[in-house]
């Protein structure tokens, strides 16, 4: 009698990871560099053993969910005329030196920490192929980046972005909105085909999640009504199974 409460409970449970997924991608709606997420879902059968099963019974159902995949499709490019402001090509991270070690990100808004280095926008140094901050000299002020990634002042280059990607960005681990933390070693992207002046939004349709979301609490409080109804349905079958006996 339990087994339409238990099928509930684990929709339910589903739900609420799927809406705080789905908040969490509407938050960072102006987030630049932002992949939305979306998670994953499949049938977990169950079949009772040592049962007599009824003529056409099936298996029972629950809904399980497998995990999240990021969505890494490139999204629109806003022009800011901001000379630190960078857009990566459809594929690459940038790589930033944290106190956790290096992380990977695709938020191109930098800028220029009191000690001189190009920051990206939590203050982590952005690293150069050579594995070192790109330090700009105080008495530098006309900065280019090329579409290969040389970073050049009116004296000259002062250092080239590393540019990374992945054979599986999936197996990326999220920390924050906009960096990732790798287990595989990264490869080098020749040609990162880099835009400056320009700074690449999340890839997240604000109407399209808030609809979704919208459909997600619906179905949270129509599954919410069924458990209580199944509830309600066993406490009555147990009182009438308990005044035919008295």
């Amino acid at each position: 009698m339990d087994t339409t409460t238990y099928v509930g409970l684990s929709r339910l449970v589903a739900l609420q990871r799927q809406t705080e997924m789905t908040a969490h991608n509407i938050a960072n709606a102006n987030t630049p560099g932002f992949k939305a997420s979306r998670m994953l879902f499949s049938d977990y059968l169950v079949t009772q053993h040592r049962v007599t099963q009824p003529i056409g019974a099936r298996p029972v159902q629950f809904v399980q969910d497998r995990g999240t995949h990021r969505d890494f499709s490139p999204a629109a490019m806003q022009k800011t005329e901001n000379p630190l402001d960078i857009a990566l090509g459809a594929e690459g991270f940038l790589v930033f030196a944290t106190d956790r070690g290096e992380r990977y990100g695709r938020n191109g808004r930098l800028a220029i920490d009191p000690e001189g280095r190009l920051v990206g926008s939590d203050g982590s140094p952005v690293l150069s192929e050579a594995g070192a901050p790109i330090v700009v000299a105080p008495t530098d002020v006309r900065i280019s980046i090329a579409p290969d990634g040389t970073v050049s002042t009116e004296n000259g280059p002062i250092g080239r972005l590393r540019v990374v990607r992945f054979e599986d960005p999936q197996a990326l681990k999220a920390e924050g909105a906009n960096l990732y933390a790798a287990e595989e070693a990264p490869v080098p992207v020749a040609e990162p085909k880099i835009a400056q002046g320009m700074v690449e939004e999340a890839n997240v349709e604000p109407v399209v999640e808030l609809v979704t979301l919208m459909t997600q609490l619906r179905e949270f409080q129509f599954t919410t009504q069924l458990v209580e109804q199944e509830g309600e349905r066993r406490a009555q079958a147990i009182e009438r199974l308990t005044r035919r006996r008295s």
